[in-house]
């Protein structure tokens, strides 16, 4: 699953950050924040795209350089998360009934 989880994450990232240039996506263990891919907004972008996509909760104390500075952090960070939760894919059924957060409102804890 890691490797499906990273497909994943690095398909939302050229998509949403990188506009479709593949040539610039880093390498899994470099820092997005340094290499200006994500900023602070952009975190705010990766939260809601990991809670609407593989249905995980993330708290305002998980979001740190630890869990989302690279996508080797990111992909770790969400295994960890589908284990506690006993998911053995990655999304879960629509009926599960949630919205989403509202992550205008969060406050991360790490602004790169």
């Amino acid at each position: 699953m890691p490797n499906s989880v990273n497909t994943e994450i690095r398909s939302f990232i050229v998509e949403t950050f990188l506009l479709g240039d593949h040539s610039q996506l880093p390498d899994d263990d470099v820092s997005l924040t340094d290499r200006d891919i994500v900023d602070s907004a952009g975190i705010l972008e990766l939260v809601s795209f990991l809670e609407e996509h593989f249905d995980i909760p993330v708290a305002d104390p998980e979001i740190v350089p630890e869990n989302f500075d690279t996508i080797a952090r990111l992909a770790a960070f969400i295994t960890g998360k589908l284990a506690q939760q006993g998911c053995s894919r990655g999304k879960a059924p629509a009926a599960s009934g949630r919205t989403g957060g509202n992550h205008a409102a969060k406050k991360a804890s790490w602004v790169p």
